[in-house]
């Protein structure tokens, strides 16, 4: 009896093998995955590990809709700090952790932009009484008027955001801690400022040695 010629079948290289592109994609899937679940356990390292990852994201956000790097990098750092400390309500079955943060940092976003619009409502305010209280000074006290023109003119020398801070603290009559609340800064930043603003005026108000 002849035998049967049974034909011979020739398996490519891709044959079972699943494409590299899968692979690595499955890869990031599983890390982002075990990522998340490290987070939520309060990890210490994968905070620092996520904040690699998604930072310059989050970053990138926050300074194209509120042009300036320094309110970008607060919100930034505002947004790793509330996820960190509100990580226990992060649910990795409603989403990735990548899509809660930048949720997260949306939120922080929207309220940046209003506590900039509250600080310039402030500012206004500050500037318009500093102005009249120089417009208000009687003759008979010429002198301090000269010197409170001359303290207000130094009070333009410091940045944008110590003058704010420090005319609410001076003209607003508030403390570092309301000051935080009103503009949506941490409390530390607010402090940084105050005092580098007052070291400021420090030195070119005493008079040299």
């Amino acid at each position: 009896m002849m035998a049967t010629a049974w034909p011979v079948l020739h398996l490519g290289a891709d044959a079972g093998h699943t494409p590299a592109r899968e692979t690595g994609a499955a890869r990031e899937e599983y890390e982002d995955a075990e990522l998340a679940r490290r987070f939520r356990a309060g990890e210490d390292q994968a905070l620092a590990q996520a904040y690699r990852k998604w930072g310059a994201l989050v970053y990138t956000l926050a300074r194209r809709s509120l042009g300036d790097t320094h309110d970008a990098e607060d919100v930034t750092q505002q947004v790793f700090l509330a996820a960190w400390r509100g990580r226990a309500g992060y649910r990795p079955e409603r989403g990735a952790l990548g899509g809660w943060l930048v949720g997260i940092a949306r939120h922080s976003i929207a309220d940046a932009h209003a506590a900039r619009a509250r600080r310039t409502d402030i500012e206004n305010a500050s500037a318009a009484q500093r102005e009249e209280a120089v417009r208000n000074w009687g003759v008979d006290e010429s002198e301090a008027a000269v010197n409170r023109v001359l303290v207000l003119q130094k009070f333009e020398r410091l940045t944008s955001v110590q003058r704010r801070l420090l005319g609410m603290a001076i003209y607003g009559d508030m403390t570092q801690v309301q000051i935080a609340e009103q503009t949506g800064l941490p409390l530390g930043t607010v402090k940084s400022h105050i005092r580098r603003a007052l070291l400021s005026l420090r030195r070119v108000m005493d008079p040299p040695a």
